[in-house]
């Protein structure tokens, strides 16, 4: 099952400056103005090495600049790797709905398995582009900048347990990111406790969480180092943050759908075509709307929420206990139990006509963790509609992957995200 083992994680000096100014957001959620003000904060924050440029560029000359970039702050002592192979205690402390929430987790190096043997399981399709930009990176600079985010099933909690006995003290680093969420993370050199953890985590499947673009790069780097490369070893791995599945902190939101450019909206013909598999409630208000919403999540129900402007909120609650055969017919009952699987086939599909190669190229279809956002398109006419949705369970997540499912893109949205610039691994000297 999935090997894990220690690393010499590379992590900033005192001699680069503030924590808190040097890490960054993950490289996909950052754009342009966000980008130039973290750089402005501090030249050695990270988004320098993990986005070298914007859109995902095939130009080689931004990558070869992040590959100099990082020699350069190895070599001036900005970056230096830990003398001993360690593992990572990550704690993210945030809140949600005032309610205050902690995830802890380690980082360590994992092999890299294909999905097809079952070991390490993908819950979400991917976007070529965003794969062939990472793996220009990786192949540039030999380093994983960030951690795929991956689950595990740890029922009697001894994983954790352990984890979280060793990092009671003081972290070795800590800091507050601008969304209020404090990220900590203790190194543990101790091969005890590291031999320990990894004897537990041996009959353990791994379920991505995030990252999902990462990991396949990181299978397409192995590959290119076996076929390329005199050296092999490190390639064969790559680094995570675990977390168990059972940890009570875990958040995931929903991701809402909205939906532009439609040549032709008309809302009660789209009502009409719905009532045929499912309850159809219009004209609500946004309260009495997203108290319906969650009212189904509540009840194990599967419903959304279509807005269309003019304060009209129509809740769709599909009919009967069980998912029509229509619903994506063939794929796994974990996949076609899902909300968003029931919107994407019965609704998108099949009344708007928008297919799934449409959705890949978000032609007619954007996708929003805010519904204020969401809401706002639709007000301001720069969308026909859009759809709320209740969040996906981590149990289903982990249903689907272990069932060899994958959910439509933008499914899952786990909070918060996984910060980048606390650790690192330079997968060759």
């Amino acid at each position: 099952m999935a090997e894990i083992k220690a690393f010499k994680g590379l992590r900033y000096t005192e001699k680069a400056g503030d924590i808190k100014d040097l890490c960054c957001p993950p490289y996909d959620i950052v754009g342009e103005e966000q980008r130039e003000r973290l750089i402005e904060k501090n030249p050695y924050n990270l988004i320098r090495l993990e986005l070298p440029v914007m859109g995902g560029s095939e130009n080689p000359q931004p990558y070869a600049a992040a590959s100099q970039t990082l020699r350069t702050w190895i070599r001036d002592g900005i970056l230096r790797r830990d003398e001993d192979e360690c593992i990572y205690v990550y704690e993210m402390d945030f809140s949600v709905s005032n309610e205050s929430h902690k995830v802890k987790g380690f980082v360590s190096s994992v092999r890299l398995e294909p999905f097809s043997k079952g070991v390490i399981l993908p819950h979400e399709e991917t976007l070529s582009k965003a794969k062939t930009d990472r793996f220009n990176l990786m192949k540039a600079t030999g380093c994983n900048f960030s951690q795929i985010y991956s689950l595990y099933a740890d029922e009697d909690n001894s994983v954790f347990s352990l984890i979280d006995s060793v990092s009671q003290g003081a972290a070795d680093s800590v800091f507050t990111d601008e969304g209020g969420v404090t990220h900590r993370l203790w190194r543990i050199s101790d091969s005890r406790v590291i031999n320990a953890v990894c004897s537990k985590m041996a009959d353990k499947k791994l379920y991505i969480a995030d990252g999902h673009h990462r990991y396949e790069t990181a299978l397409n780097y192995q590959r290119y180092v076996q076929d390329n490369l005199d050296e092999t070893g490190s390639s064969d791995y790559v680094t995570m943050t675990l977390v168990n599945m059972e940890n009570p902190g875990l958040t995931v939101f929903p991701t809402h759908r909205i939906l532009r450019n439609l040549t032709h909206f008309d809302y009660n013909s789209v009502c009409d075509k719905c009532r045929e598999h499912f309850e159809v409630t219009p004209y609500l208000n946004r309260e009495k709307g997203e108290n319906g919403l969650r009212e189904a999540y509540e009840n194990g129900e599967k419903a959304f929420v279509m807005f269309t402007g003019d304060n009209n909120y129509t809740l769709l609650k599909l009919k009967g206990t069980e998912v029509p055969d229509g619903v994506m017919p063939g794929e796994c009952m974990a996949l076609r139990r899902l909300d968003v699987s029931v919107l994407h086939t019965l609704v998108l599909e099949k009344i708007f006509g928008i297919d799934k190669e449409n959705m890949a190229k978000q032609i007619n279809l954007t996708y929003t963790r805010s519904s204020d956002e969401a809401i706002s398109a639709v007000d301001k006419k720069q969308a026909n509609c859009c759809f709320l949705l209740n969040p996906t369970r981590v149990s289903e997540i982990r249903d689907v992957a272990a069932a060899g499912g994958k959910m439509p893109q933008k499914s899952t949205y786990f909070y918060p995200k996984l910060t980048t610039g606390l650790v690192m691994n330079k997968i060759f000297d």
